[in-house]
């Protein structure tokens, strides 16, 4: 580490003021905190010492996701030797996932810290982590099949509309990672949706009776008959968005996000309820075979637990208020199951419901805080 350090140190004088490379200071800056302990500190101000920065939370975030993301290319190659009707191994089967996937992941932070670069050169401030997490969430909540060029286009679309133009990371009103499956999936609905986007086959001919399809597309059509078992979905071996189908990889993530205190136990528990009270009045309900699915199984279908995981607790975009935590992540459980049931041209409705409520959360917050204001004013008049 010291050679290295010798190196940042010499090349260090041309990007600071006055040196020839003076404007490009965010980009060596970035680099630089990223590899080493940031040697500035604050010299004006209260402020308080402590073990972790923004870096380390997004450092986090993104240790969370690796076993969604290693389950994700594991199920990759599962899906895909399913498909074509061969046998393969473990390894085979994590070694073609592996081709698949980290492209996308390598397109992603490349165009979105390039986008980041770009705008903190012409701010003229430093590097801001929050797309060390977007960069990650974004191929996992892809399918396999998404060209690489939607991949960068959308990217694009969620660092510029969704997270920059209100003043970068912490600014934010919408998750930037669900901007871009949104912004794909009105802008190319055909790559987003359908039988033929979730598992790779290469182009090679399919086993008889094999459709593609996901748990949710297949309730769609055929209610409860055509959902995979609790088992089969809880674990994940059914087809879908890259990181989204192992409820397991999703806990494992939360595990680790609730030990570390980044994540809100609140948020979670709240969506989870709210999502199995609107499916229990659906079995109440039981108008079409869709609604008959049990409410427990609908938690561990498409992407509930992991935009319940990973996307609704957004510290920057989610409530801040500890009512409005649980507030904010009922009402995303049970509107998530509510629009995958109402529209079955839309099955997935988890996405939608949650970019909703990042609208909403500071109207939520808002009222929460006038609440307690109204209920501190009225213990005044009463102790005078």
């Amino acid at each position: 580490m010291k050679f290295l350090r010798n190196i940042v140190d010499s090349v260090k004088p041309n990007f600071q003021k006055g040196g020839k490379l003076e404007k490009y200071w965010p980009l060596f800056d970035g680099m630089e905190t990223f590899l080493f302990v940031p040697g500035h500190a604050t010299s004006k101000g209260s402020h308080i010492r402590d073990g972790i920065d923004l870096k380390r939370t997004m450092i986090t975030v993104v240790t969370a996701l690796v076993p969604c993301l290693l389950f994700g290319m594991w199920n990759v190659g599962y899906q895909h030797y399913l498909a074509i009707g061969q046998e393969a191994g473990m390894i085979e089967m994590l070694v073609y996932g592996a081709i698949k996937v980290l492209p996308i992941v390598v397109v992603s932070y490349g165009v979105g810290l390039g986008v980041e670069f770009g705008f903190c050169i012409a701010k003229g401030h430093s590097i801001q982590e929050g797309f060390l997490v977007s960069g990650m969430l974004i191929p996992l909540i892809m399918p396999v099949e998404v060209p690489l060029w939607m991949v960068a286009v959308a990217t694009i679309f969620a660092v510029v509309f969704g997270k920059e133009v209100f003043g970068g990371t912490g600014m934010n009103i919408l998750n930037p990672a669900l901007t871009a499956r949104a912004f794909l999936f009105f802008a190319y609905p055909t790559k987003m949706s359908g039988n033929s986007v979730w598992v790779a086959t290469d182009g090679m001919a399919t086993v008889d009776g094999f459709s593609g399809a996901t748990a949710l597309g297949n309730a769609v059509e055929q209610g409860v008959a055509g959902v995979p078992s609790f088992m089969d979905a809880f674990i994940g071996f059914i087809p879908g968005s890259i990181g989204e189908t192992s409820v397991i990889a999703c806990l494992l993530g939360a595990l680790i996000l609730l030990g570390s205190g980044i994540g809100s136990w609140r948020i979670m528990l709240s969506m989870l309820v709210g999502g199995y009270v609107m499916g229990l009045i659906f079995n109440m309900w039981g108008a079409n075979e869709y609604m008959a699915i049990p409410a427990h199984h609908q938690l561990v279908l498409g992407g509930f637990m992991f935009g319940l995981v990973f996307m609704a607790t957004d510290p920057v975009s989610a409530a801040q208020t500890d009512l409005g935590k649980i507030i904010y992540g009922f009402l995303c459980g049970f509107l998530g199951i509510m629009i995958r049931v109402f529209n079955p041209a839309y099955p997935e409705g988890i996405m939608m419901a949650i970019l909703f409520m990042n609208v909403m959360a500071p109207t939520i917050d808002h009222y929460v805080v006038e609440g307690n204001i109204k209920k501190r004013l009225k213990r005044i008049k009463v102790t005078a």
